[in-house]
C-alpha cells in the first residue's frame, strides 16, 4: 500500500529525520564548494567524445562493406547516442551544468537528439517527477500513463495488455517519452492556443528527427542508403532498450516505495530527502555502465541532488550509503539482471485484477521492514 506518513514507516524520529537532512545538506554544500575546472573538462571531454564517436561510427557505417564493419558502426552509433541521451541530454537539461554559466551548456539551450522537446520535457521530468516522486496520482512518470505499477493505482481491462505495451515502450521509448511529455504540456495549457503551441513544437522536433535519421543520412550513403537506414534504426532501438533499461530499473523494482498524496501535507525538506530514498532504487554498475548510463545506476543520489553533476554520484553514493546504515534505512540496489526481471515481474502481476492472488516473493527490503515493524515479543 502507498505510504501516508513517511518518518513513521521508516522508524524515524522527526529529530532523526532532521538530522539526515542536515546531513544531506552538508553533502549538497561540499560538492557545490568543490565544483570546478576538473568538473566543467569532464562535461566538455564527454561532449567532444560523443560528437566524434557519432561523426566515425557514421563514416565506418558509410564506407564499410563487410557484415562486420556495418555492425561495428551500428554498435559505435548506438554508444554515441547512448551518451548523448544520458550523459549529457539528460543532465545538462537537469540544470546540472547550469553552474558553469556556459550558454552552449546549459539546461535553458541545450537540444537533445530525441524526438522529445526539451522544454517541455524539464516541467514534465523536473518538477513533476522529481518533487512528487512516486506520488500516486501526481507524479505524472509513475508507469508513463500507460502501465499500472502500484496496487494503489485502480486497475481496468486496458493494463491487461500492459506486457505488450511494455515491450513497445522498450522498443521506442523515445517516442513514449516525447508523447508522454507533450500530454503533460498539453494537460498544463491553460487556452487553445497554448495546446495548440506545444503540439507544434513536438511535430516540428519528431519531423527535425525523422528528417536526419531516416531521410538526409541515408541518402548521404547513395547507392548504400538501405544500409544506413538499417544501421540508424538499429542504433535508436538499442538507445530506447538501454534508456528504458535504465529508467524503469530506477524506479518500479521491489524497495522502490509507493506513496500517498497526503505526506506532501507540511512535508519538509529533510522529509523530502527521505521519500526520495525510500521511492528509489540503484542498480550495480562500474565505470562504462555507469558512463552509458548518465550515472543513473545511483538513481537513489540522483533523486537526492539531481542537480548536481553526474560525475560527482559514485561519491556522493559512498557517504549516502553510510547514512542509510547509520539511520537503519533501506539502500535498495542490486544486479540489473535482476532488478529487471523484479520490473517486469510487477508489470506482469499488476495487469491482473486485485481479486486474483499475488504471485512472487516478496524483496527482502519489504520482508526486512515487517520485521522491524512487528512488535518486540
Amino acid at each position: 500500500m502507498a505510504i501516508s506518513q513517511v518518518a513513521n514507516y521508516a522508524h524515524l524520529s522527526e529529530s532523526d529525520v532532521e538530522a539526515l537532512g542536515l546531513e544531506l545538506d552538508a553533502i549538497r554544500r561540499a560538492v557545490e564548494a568543490s565544483l570546478g575546472a576538473k568538473d566543467a573538462a569532464y562535461i566538455h571531454r564527454t561532449i567532444m567524445f560523443q560528437r566524434v564517436l557519432d561523426v566515425a561510427a557514421r563514416l565506418v557505417i558509410h564506407r564499410s562493406k563487410t557484415v562486420l564493419g556495418w555492425t561495428v558502426g551500428t554498435a559505435a552509433l548506438a554508444v554515441a547516442k547512448c551518451v548523448e541521451n544520458m550523459e549529457i541530454g539528460h543532465n545538462v537539461t537537469h540544470g546540472q551544468w547550469d553552474w558553469m554559466n556556459d550558454p552552449e551548456i546549459h539546461s535553458n539551450t541545450w537540444e537533445w537528439d530525441m524526438t522529445a522537446v526539451s522544454s517541455q520535457w524539464r516541467y514534465s521530468h523536473n518538477y513533476s517527477h522529481h518533487v512528487f516522486t512516486n506520488i500516486i496520482g501526481m507524479d505524472e512518470d509513475m508507469g508513463f500513463g500507460i502501465m499500472r505499477v502500484s496496487r494503489d493505482q485502480p486497475w481496468g481491462p486496458g493494463n491487461l495488455l500492459q506486457p505488450l505495451a511494455n515491450l513497445v515502450l522498450a522498443a521506442m521509448f523515445q517516442w513514449g517519452v516525447a508523447l508522454h511529455t507533450l500530454a503533460s504540456g498539453r494537460s498544463r495549457a491553460l487556452t487553445d492556443a497554448e495546446k495548440s503551441a506545444a503540439t507544434r513544437m513536438f511535430f516540428r522536433k519528431a519531423a527535425r528527427q525523422v528528417t536526419k535519421e531516416y531521410l538526409l543520412f541515408p541518402a548521404l550513403g547513395g547507392r548504400r542508403w538501405r544500409r544506413t537506414l538499417a544501421a540508424n534504426a538499429g542504433a535508436n532501438l538499442i538507445r530506447n532498450v538501454w534508456a528504458y533499461l535504465v529508467i524503469f530499473c530506477g524506479h518500479f523494482p521491489d524497495g522502490a516505495e509507493k506513496f500517498d498524496p497526503a505526506v506532501l501535507k507540511r512535508e519538509t525538506r529533510s522529509e523530502w530527502y527521505l521519500r526520495q530514498m525510500l521511492g528509489s532504487a540503484n542498480f550495480d554498475a562500474g565505470p562504462v555502465l555507469g558512463y552509458l548510463s548518465g550515472n543513473l545506476c545511483y538513481q537513489i543520489e540522483h533523486h537526492l541532488f539531481p542537480d548536481l553533476p553526474s560525475n560527482r554520484l559514485p561519491e556522493i553514493a559512498v557517504q549516502v550509503r553510510a547514512l542509510c546504515d547509520k539511520y537503519d534505512l533501506p539502500y535498495t540496489t542490486g544486479p540489473l539482471p535482476r532488478q529487471y526481471l523484479m520490473v517486469a515481474r510487477t508489470i506482469v502481476k499488476l495487469a491482473l485484477p486485485d481479486r486474483l492472488p499475488a504471485a512472487g516473493p516478496k524483496s527482502r527490503d519489504s520482508r526486512r521492514r515487517r520485521l522491524r515493524a512487528a512488535p518486540k515479543p
